[in-house]
């Protein structure tokens, strides 16, 4: 028998949104459960809840403040009695918190001795709200009666079918050529992956109905048919990715037919004939704020192939963590993919005070970029300059100039977190690292970020201000230096056109941009990027992170824009405004029906619209510490993506979407209690 035991210490938070009688306060109270008094202990948290660092304290001290950890000290000569509470409030953050999971998620105790205990932390309450709070991909159930007889997520282009036929127990594919044969591998990887003990692909001997692969000349590369008889289905298509989306969309049937036969059919006559609205349908995943391993990454990429998905983005770094193996640099991944107590990075975004976190070595890149590219699926890799590099500089403090003084501060709490465009150390560094890079991506694209540096990035480096005196002139370096330890962007993020750092960012890109293209590689970068109007269009891509409108004006500008504006297409986003809702809302919210109806081209002209390259879903991972909250947030409204990116607006139904994306697998198969 086993007998539960109370943690040593047990930390509570509470947020007080504020009114008429009490301004907003963050609340911290940890409890002893020992025996023993505590004293001359402090208490680290991390958020992602971000105390303002100008905040007043009461009840103790902030001893440090970097981004979203913080440490506490007690009142001098403070001693925690056994049963007994303190409690430390911060009447002042860096944003409101909206959601239980804004709060501090991670907690520890560090002793006199600098010995560091856990701490049990529970969920952050608000002021007002005793909601359950909910976490597991909301339950879609299989209607009785559906709108369509067959269920397939994204909607065909046209489906003309009849009849039924009693659902095979499996499939028996029959492939002819080079590119059907390399389709049937891959969809047997991917369905054994997905969905292990159904059988979804098996030969004649054990009931398997037949299915013809036919190369159809004419057909682009993603389009396919598939045409339905009493004997079997033959699938016809010009290219491996076309004969592979076809095959997923008669499993797809076949799954709604034997797992729901009252709602759907497997026909017995007709045919669907199918092609993507647009060419770009992408999912981009942060891996720095969360680790993700490798079996999590291969098996989100089967989900995102199942539901015809085509380019993977992978932020890789950013100031949290340095994710991939550089072999020129291994002090990226010695130091810069670990957090913890007492190192370099601490504990941050819910890790507690133990090593954590992790990095792809190339072995495992080239083991991801292979499976991606069987299944249909670009990578795209990100590494994020010249801002949110916090990691790489603790890894390669040579990107900071030497004589640089004071400090600057990003949106994210992060203090002096931007590599140097005046350094031709720098440009070493970097065309080192996006060489190896390079090699590991055949799709060559390759991001460089360029988003959210602050307004007074490089105001206190020499060089850095020598460069900008020589571009711009005496006023401008000036007027730049002068923005030197003042505390900006500290609830939202600076727009920084025109500004001195604006000018370096531009230098810095042009530069790293023609670096690229003499390898061949077409840039990406967020919208920042478009900054001075110096980047090559032609051998460029932006992605508009901010509205549809910003994307519309980039796109009038010639930009090629890939779509995804936070306020519908960021997955880290609430799916609603409650409390009760895990993730954020600093952009808003979207249901799945909201992002599902929202039109991303809404008031283009159709020469803005010929720069459109398609849509992404951005997950960013300051939640996901809480794989159950990954799955509520990312499904089903990635689906819901993907449907816009292939199905043409005038044959989209959120009703009929609602009925079948029930069927669709989530990554770790957290639903949300019922």
């Amino acid at each position: 028998m086993t007998i539960a035991t109370k943690t040593k210490y047990q930390l509570e938070t509470f947020w007080v949104p504020g009114g008429q009688d009490e301004n907003p306060a963050y609340a911290l109270s940890l409890t002893n459960n020992t025996d023993q008094p505590l004293e001359g202990f402090t208490l680290c948290v991390s958020g992602p809840a971000r105390i303002d660092p100008e905040a007043t304290v009461e009840g103790g001290r902030l001893l440090t403040r970097l981004s979203n950890h913080a440490e506490f000290a007690p009142p001098e000569g403070f001693v925690l009695k056994p049963g007994e509470t303190w409690t430390v409030k911060a009447l002042g953050m860096s944003y409101h918190p909206k959601h239980w999971t804004d709060g501090a998620n991670a907690g520890y105790v560090v002793l006199a001795d600098n010995n560091t205990v856990p701490v049990s932390v529970a969920p952050t309450r608000a002021k007002g709200d005793n909601a359950a709070l909910t976490r597991g991909s909301v339950v879609y159930p299989v209607p009785k009666v559906a709108p369509v007889s067959v269920s397939v997520v994204p909607w065909p282009s046209a489906v003309s079918v009849s009849g039924r036929l009693a659902p095979p127990v499996g499939l028996d594919l029959q492939s002819e050529g080079a590119e059907a044969d390399a389709a049937v591998q891959s969809f047997k990887s991917l369905t054994g992956g997905l969905f292990p003990v159904e059988g979804i692909v098996r030969p004649a001997a054990e009931g398997g109905f037949p299915v013809l692969l036919t190369l159809a000349d004419g057909l682009a590369a993603e389009a396919y048919s598939v045409r339905f008889s009493t004997s079997r289905v033959t699938v016809s298509a010009s290219a491996s990715t076309g004969f592979l989306y076809g095959l997923i969309t008669l499993a797809q049937i076949l799954r709604g037919a034997r797992l729901h036969p009252e709602t759907f059919l497997f026909p017995a006559s007709g045919e669907i004939t199918d092609e993507p609205a647009l060419g770009w349908r992408g999912v981009h995943l942060d891996v720095a704020r969360q680790f993700y391993g490798t079996a999590e990454i291969e098996q989100f990429l089967r989900i995102m192939a199942w539901n015809k998905l085509n380019r993977f983005h992978w932020h890789l770094s950013d100031d949290e963590a340095w994710r991939v193996e550089i072999d020129a640099y291994p002090a990226l991944t010695e130091i810069g993919a670990w957090r913890g107590h007492g190192l370099k990075i601490p504990p941050l975004l819910g890790s507690g005070p133990q090593v954590t976190g992790g990095y792809y070595s190339k072995a495992a890149i080239r083991q991801i970029v292979a499976l991606a590219g069987n299944l249909g699926i670009e990578v795209v890799p990100e590494i994020d300059v010249p801002g949110h590099c916090y990691a790489m500089l603790q890894a390669i403090p040579e990107l900071r100039d030497p004589a640089e003084s004071g400090s600057y501060f990003s949106v994210q709490g992060f203090p002096d977190n931007c590599i140097n465009p005046a350094r031709e150390e720098t440009y070493r560094v970097l065309e080192t690292i996006f060489d190896e890079l390079i090699e590991l991506f055949p799709s060559k694209i390759i991001h460089i970020g360029a988003d959210e540096v602050p307004l007074g990035a490089w105001s206190g480096s020499p060089e850095a201000l020598a460069r900008l005196r020589d571009v711009s002139g005496e006023a401008m370096a000036t007027a730049h230096a002068a923005r030197l330890n003042v505390i900006t962007n500290t609830h939202g993020a600076d727009e920084i056109d025109g500004s001195g750092a604006a000018v370096l960012q531009a230098e810095f890109l042009a530069r790293i941009q023609n670096f690229l293209a003499s390898r061949g590689c077409v840039t990406g970068g967020w919208q920042e990027a478009a900054h001075g109007n110096v980047i090559d269009k032609s051998k460029s891509l932006l992605f508009g992170w901010r509205t549809v409108e910003a994307s519309a004006a980039l796109a009038g500008e010639g930009y090629d824009m890939v779509v995804c504006p936070g306020q519908v297409y960021y997955l880290d986003m609430a799916n609603s405004q409650a409390w009760s809702e895990p993730g954020a809302s600093w952009a808003g919210w979207s249901d799945p029906e909201k992002l599902y109806a929202f039109d991303p081209v809404e008031g283009w002209s159709e020469a803005q619209k010929k720069h459109l390259l398609g849509v992404q879903c951005c997950i960013w991972s300051e939640p996901m510490t809480d794989r159950g909250v990954f799955d509520r947030l990312v499904f089903p409204r990635l689906s819901a993506l993907a449907e816009t990116g292939w199905s043409l607006p005038e044959r989209k139904s959120f009703a009929r979407f609602e009925a079948l994306v029930g069927l669709m697998p989530i990554l770790y198969g957290v639903y949300a209690e019922k």
